[in-house]
């Protein structure tokens, strides 16, 4: 009889295999050229909209949530959205709100736009060119971490990466970045393939393949390599998450990991905000004013 340290050797066995056949490596040494595009004040605290550069030679445009001034020592958080149109906040101003609670009690947030901030995304884009497109972005994900650890400023022993959607499954390989210290997992699936294979119908052939090829990018095979502590939050009315594929993922996530279920929809709910907006300052150590 199979035992459960078989499967979890198996599962590790895997994670180790994607490693292996994928690359996430960039030229660090780029420089991030930073630039000022505006700047607002809200509650206390300013947003800072900024383009940089990212590995490929294009740019990208981020908002800085963070008190003023340069004081040291303050722990610094990635925000990467979820893709949701025709909701308002299916771009980086998702995390506004948890952004500018976190700021007022000290600490640094960077909320990046993403290929599918543009509405459109899901539909222009084709599915032969998912795989490559990924590994790009978990790279664009990694010159994020760059530009967050260079303001003045951040501790480098309290980074934090919070992904809702893709920006989960994205950030799930982000993650296994040395930088990233604490991370929250908001309603993501399993494997690529659960989604890009929606819309048009693929023949049998044409969908084994596609699998086959997304496979090694499989979020679930990572989720093994994250020893940090995890926040892994899930909804009960997920259209896109089955509760076997949000199990699948909680399974797979070591300790140290708190997993919650929401009585929600794909977007989650309050109670979920406020949850994760309590565990990331417990975790970074955060002390509310």
């Amino acid at each position: 009889m199979m035992t459960r340290s078989f499967f979890v050797g198996l599962l590790l066995l895997s994670a180790l295999s994607a490693f292996a056949q994928v690359s996430f490596d960039y030229d660090q040494a780029k420089p991030l050229d930073l630039k000022d595009t505006g700047s607002r004040e809200q509650d206390g605290v300013r947003l800072r909209d900024i383009t940089y550069a990212l590995p490929d030679g294009s740019r990208n445009a981020a908002t800085v949530v963070a008190k003023d001034g340069r004081a040291a020592g303050r722990p610094g958080v990635l925000f990467v959205h979820w893709y949701g149109p025709p909701a308002l906040t299916s771009n980086r101003t998702q995390f506004i709100p948890d952004a500018i609670e976190l700021a007022k009690d000290g600490a640094v947030c960077l909320l990046i736009d993403t290929p599918w901030s543009k509405p459109e995304y899901f539909r222009e884009r084709k599915r032969d060119g998912d795989y490559a497109r990924s590994v790009q972005e978990v790279k664009d994900l990694r010159r994020a971490l760059d530009v967050l650890v260079s303001f003045p400023g951040i501790d480098r022993e309290r980074i934090a990466l919070v992904g809702h959607d893709f920006g989960a499954m994205y950030g799930a390989l982000a993650a296994n970045d040395p930088r990233v210290k604490f991370f929250v997992f908001m309603a993501g699936t399993q494997s690529f393939s659960d989604w890009f294979l929606y819309g048009p119908k693929p023949t049998e052939a044409e969908k084994q393949k596609f699998i086959a090829e997304m496979a090694p990018l499989d979020p679930v095979k990572y989720m093994p390599a994250l020893k940090m502590p995890k926040l892994l939050q899930f909804a009960d009315e997920d259209e896109h998450v089955s509760k076997e594929r949000a199990e699948a993922l909680a399974a797979a996530a070591p300790e140290p990991k708190t997993v919650r279920t929401y009585h929600a929809q794909h977007e989650l709910n309050e109670a979920a905000t406020k949850e994760r907006i309590a565990w990331l300052k417990e975790q970074l150590k955060i002390d509310s004013n």
